[in-house]
């Protein structure tokens, strides 16, 4: 009985983060009548099984949003981006590219780049890119490694990062707010500040659906950034309104699936 009424208990809050996308660990605990303790095993398992994300007093949904176009046409806008993006990148630059999906569409097309130098804080980027013919340097930031965002994070990333200057900066975002900048759902934000402390130019890769994600914390304030590349979907007024923040807008056209 026990084992169901978890069971029952876990499938509701998988229920209730596909209604709202987020839940909090004191509510859940008040509405189902058991301890916080318990709560925070279930949000456990249910990360562990790819379910959710956990965060400070709660979770979120690990889904693509209902806003969202097909997987299909999702990945032509990262390839997109991706391809505006490295139109960025000059031979023999000292870039940073942080973890995530959209900026590891800049990969395949560093290939064409030489003399770059390349630190990163991402397992999968330090090894794509040092298996390309055309190898560039590649340093990593080691630190702790932070099973939310799949990324090294903590004090010695940021000294490592430190240690350099690089000519840019290349980072994702989990939201987009037009009054205050990048957003994300990890409170682990100060590597991506030293990412852009260290750099003189700060470039955000990101959909532009990701403007209607309502996330709580503030990884980067658009006086922090000088470049978002996003796609062709960004409405006019949202594109000015964040040009008026300083921030060049470069609006990669998607490409068409065949």
């Amino acid at each position: 009985m026990q084992k169901r009424n978890t069971q029952q208990r876990r499938r509701t809050i998988i229920d209730l983060l596909q209604q709202s996308g987020e839940v909090m660990v004191d509510a859940l605990a008040q509405q189902f009548s058991t301890s916080e303790v318990t709560i925070r095993k279930d949000l456990t398992e249910l990360e562990n099984n790819g379910l959710l994300l956990r965060k400070f007093g709660g979770a979120v949904l690990l889904r693509q949003d209902a806003s969202e176009l097909s997987s299909e046409k999702l990945s032509n806008r990262k390839i997109a981006i991706g391809q505006a993006a490295a139109a960025l990148i000059q031979d023999h630059n000292r870039i940073i590219i942080d973890a995530g999906s959209t900026t590891s569409a800049l990969l395949p097309l560093l290939a064409t780049k030489t003399g770059l130098v390349v630190m990163t804080n991402s397992i999968h980027v330090a090894t794509t890119l040092l298996e390309q013919e055309n190898e560039p340097t590649v340093l990593m930031t080691g630190g702790s490694w932070d099973a939310q965002s799949h990324s090294f994070q903590g004090k010695m990333a940021e000294k490592m990062l430190r240690a350099y200057n690089f000519d840019q900066a290349f980072v994702g975002a989990a939201g987009l707010d037009l009054e205050n900048g990048t957003t994300t759902f990890n409170e682990l934000t100060q590597l991506s500040k030293v990412m852009a402390d260290v750099s003189q130019q700060v470039v955000v890769m990101a959909e532009s659906e990701k403007l209607q994600r309502k996330i709580p914390n503030v990884e980067l304030p658009w006086q922090a950034i000088s470049v978002l590349v996003t796609d062709d979907l960004i409405s006019p007024s949202a594109k000015q309104h964040i040009e008026q923040h300083g921030v060049q807008v470069i609006c990669a056209t998607t490409l068409k699936a065949e």
